[in-house]
């Protein structure tokens, strides 16, 4: 019988936060195409898509890496969590260079559409690959964004913890991913408006990036013409650490302590835990 090959621990999990984000991002990205490009669906649809893009990445990713999906989250488990900072740099390219071929494949499936809508490639369909302050439209400026950007981070970093958090109230029945996905439903509903809740510097960057190789030549700026796209990456990650260390001082640090978990993976039952939980 052949040995089984064994794929190195780093390489099954950069593998896994690529194919994880790489799924966020095709239903993510692919219903703001359908929306803005074939009118078909309206904001409660493009929130509700992400939201499951998001429970189904980390399905996906969950049981190898820990399905971070995003920089800021990787970055504020490091700080906070115990994540190796070895891995933040390799995760977070692994997770941008997902979102960048999920955003290529949409961008070529959709091409006709988006044509259609938009021949020239403007600022009209940018909003389909990356976040701009408003949406595009609205009257919020760039640092408006980047309040914004800060705050929306920090609820999804603050609300992360608390479902993944083995000495609090995780979802049991491996749940925990349907929650998440729930979590950026409602960012979506509730903070939107001002940056387009990008929350994630993989999920802005990578298809920004894309639609600037496929034809979106003022892919890095806003409507104003401002070079716009670092706003989503560093306010992500200041948010994150933001919420997860307001998460440690409000809650975590008063909760009972339980056997030790790894850094950055989801809470999973044991029969012991679920006896506790009964008892």
């Amino acid at each position: 019988m052949a040995a089984q090959r064994k794929v190195p621990a780093l390489a099954g999990e950069l593998a896994a936060e690529f194919a994880g984000t790489m799924v966020l991002i095709l239903f993510g990205v692919g219903v703001v195409a359908q929306v803005a490009g074939g009118g078909i669906g309206d904001h409660d649809s493009i929130a509700w898509a992400w939201g499951l893009g998001v429970t189904l990445g980390v399905y996906v990713a969950g049981r190898i890496s820990g399905a971070h999906l995003n920089p800021a989250v990787t970055v504020a488990l490091a700080a906070f969590k115990g994540f190796e900072w070895r891995k933040v740099i390799p995760y977070s390219l692994a997770q941008t260079l997902g979102a960048f071929v999920a955003a290529l494949l949409v961008r070529w499936n959709y091409t006709e559409v988006l044509h259609n809508a938009d021949p020239n490639l403007t600022i009209k369909t940018q909003g389909v690959f990356s976040t701009l302050p408003g949406n595009g439209t609205l009257p919020v400026g760039e640092w408006g964004a980047f309040r914004d950007q800060i705050i929306g981070t920090a609820i999804l970093l603050f609300l992360i913890l608390a479902v993944t958090d083995a000495a609090g109230t995780p979802p049991a029945a491996n749940l925990a991913p349907f929650i998440i996905g729930l979590i950026v439903v409602a960012i979506g509903m509730a903070w939107g408006t001002n940056a387009g809740y990008a929350i994630n510097p993989a999920r802005d960057f990578g298809p920004r990036l894309a639609s600037f190789f496929t034809g979106y030549g003022g892919a890095f700026r806003d409507q104003t013409g401002y070079l716009y796209f670092w706003i989503p990456i560093v306010a992500p990650i200041l948010g994150g650490l933001l919420g997860a260390g307001l998460y440690r001082v409000l809650v975590g640090r008063f909760l009972p302590t339980q056997e030790p978990q790894e850094p950055g993976r989801i809470p999973q039952d044991t029969p012991e835990t679920v006896e506790a939980r009964r008892g």
